[in-house]
C-alpha cells in the first residue's frame, strides 16, 4: 500500500443471522477507502463473482504434471469512478452518490465510502466450498488504478448456499433398504445378515438419521452393529480424478449373541456444522454416505452403505409438510460431465456491468426421475473400507 493509499477495504452487508445469500438475494455494501493526501484516481471498481477452482500437481518419474480446471458462475462489475476508453465503457456501469452526481476522481485526504448493491444470478450454483485441492468461491473485490502506481485491491468472501428445488423433493424423501447375508469361515460357523432400512435420503444438518436394523446372528460368536457417516470429496481436472475420504462419526450398538435374531433401532445424529453436499458442480463434488455394518471377529465385514445428501439446516422452512430441498444437481451424482439443470432467473438484474452475462435461456423441464437411476454406478466409491 503506498503512502498516499493508507487502507482500502470492501464490506459486506449480512441480510440473515447465519450469514448466507441464496441465488437471487442482493448483496449490499461498500468500499471504504482511507487516503492521506489528494489522490487522483483513474478508476475505482467493485467486482462481484462465482467461480469453482481446482489445482493439483503430481509426480511422474521425473516430470511434474498440473492438474488445474476452472468454472465460472458469473462476473459483475461496477464502477464508481472510471476513465472514458473507447466505446467499451459505454456498457459499463456508473456508480452515483446519494446525490444522483458522479463521484469525483480527484478524492481529498480521509477516510471515503463507496456504497454498492448487487443482484447473485438467479440460476443453479453450487454452495461455497474448501476442500483440500479446490474450493468454489463467492468474493467482492475492490480495485483502485491510479497512473503509474501499482493497483490497490481488497476483497472478502460471502457464503453462498444454493436455493431450494422443489424438483428434487420426491428424490430426497426416498426411502432406503439393503439387506446382506454372509456365511461364516474358519474360526466361525454359520450365517450372519442384516436388513436395514432409513426413512429418506436427504438430511438436513443437525438432523437424526434413523437406522432400523433387522440382524439374523446365526453364527458361533457374538455380534456388534456398527454405525459411521464419511465423506468423499471428488475434484476433475484434464480427464483425471482426485479422491479423499474421511469417516465423520462412529457409532457401536450393543452386541447381539449367537443364534439370535433381533431388531435394532439407532438415531444417528449428523453435526450441525457438517457442510452441505454438492452435486451440481462439474469439478468437485462432495458426498456422503452412512455405512452399517457388522463386527464378526475373525471376518470380514459384512456391510451396507446408503448415499445421503447433506441439505442446509437454514433453508428449512417453517411448515408441517416436508420442505423442497434443494437444487443439489442430484442426476450429476458421481458424473463431473453431465451438466446440472438452470433454473431461469426469477427476478430482472438491477443495472450491472456484467463481463458474462447470463440472459434467461428457454429450458427444458427435466426428465421423470425414474427415467434415470438417482446414484449412477460408483464402482470405485464403495472401496472404502
Amino acid at each position: 500500500m503506498s503512502s498516499t493509499v493508507k487502507n482500502i477495504r470492501v464490506d459486506c452487508n449480512p441480510i440473515n443471522k447465519e450469514n448466507t445469500f441464496t441465488s437471487g438475494d442482493f448483496v449490499s455494501g461498500q468500499v471504504t477507502l482511507e487516503l492521506a493526501k489528494d489522490c487522483q484516481i483513474d478508476s475505482l471498481s467493485v467486482k462481484f463473482k462465482g467461480k469453482a477452482e481446482v489445482l493439483w500437481t503430481e509426480r511422474h518419474g521425473k516430470t511434474t504434471v498440473v492438474y488445474h480446471s476452472k468454472d465460472k458462475y458469473f462476473s459483475i462489475k461496477q464502477y464508481f469512478i472510471r476513465e472514458q476508453k473507447g466505446q467499451e465503457d459505454d456498457f459499463q456501469a456508473l456508480l452515483t452518490d446519494q446525490g444522483g452526481k458522479a463521484y469525483c476522481n480527484v478524492v481529498a485526504p480521509g477516510c471515503h465510502v463507496y456504497p454498492f448493491t448487487f443482484q447473485i444470478p438467479a440460476q443453479d450454483m453450487p454452495s461455497s466450498f474448501e476442500g483440500s485441492v479446490g474450493k468454489i468461491v463467492y468474493s467482492l473485490e475492490a480495485r483502485l488504478s491510479r497512473s503509474m502506481r501499482i493497483d490497490s485491491k481488497a476483497s472478502t468472501k460471502i457464503n453462498f448456499v444454493s436455493r431450494a428445488d422443489p424438483n428434487s423433493f420426491l428424490v430426497l424423501m426416498e426411502p432406503q433398504h439393503e439387506s446382506k447375508d454372509k456365511k461364516m469361515k474358519f474360526l466361525n460357523s454359520g450365517t450372519v445378515g442384516m436388513d436395514v432400512n432409513i426413512e429418506k435420503t436427504g438430511y438436513c444438518q443437525g438432523e437424526g438419521i434413523k437406522v432400523v436394523a433387522s440382524i439374523q446372528n446365526n453364527s458361533s460368536r457374538e455380534i456388534k452393529p456398527k454405525y459411521c457417516v464419511y465423506r468423499k470429496h471428488s475434484f476433475f481436472a484434464r480427464g483425471k480424478r482426485r479422491v479423499g475420504t474421511k469417516d465423520l462419526l462412529k457409532e457401536v450398538g450393543e452386541p447381539i449373541p449367537p443364534s439370535a435374531n433381533q431388531t435394532v433401532t439407532r438415531v444417528i445424529n449428523i453435526p450441525p456444522d457438517i457442510d452441505t453436499s454438492i452435486l451440481n458442480c462439474n469439478i468437485i463434488k462432495a458426498e456422503y454416505r452412512l455405512r452399517v455394518y457388522l463386527d464378526v471377529k475373525y471376518a470380514s465385514d459384512p456391510e451396507i452403505k446408503f448415499p445421503i445428501v447433506i441439505l442446509p439446516a437454514s433453508q428449512v422452512p417453517a411448515m408441517e409438510q416436508p420442505p423442497a430441498y434443494a437444487g443439489f444437481g442430484l442426476t450429476a451424482f458421481g458424473n463431473p460431465n453431465q451438466p446440472a439443470w438452470n433454473a431461469a432467473p426469477q427476478h430482472p438484474f438491477a443495472p450491472q456491468t456484467v463481463e458474462h452475462p447470463f440472459a434467461p435461456q428457454p429450458v427444458e423441464p427435466p426428465p421423470p426421475y425414474g427415467t434415470y437411476g438417482m446414484y449412477p454406478p460408483m464402482s470405485d466409491f464403495d472401496k472404502k473400507c
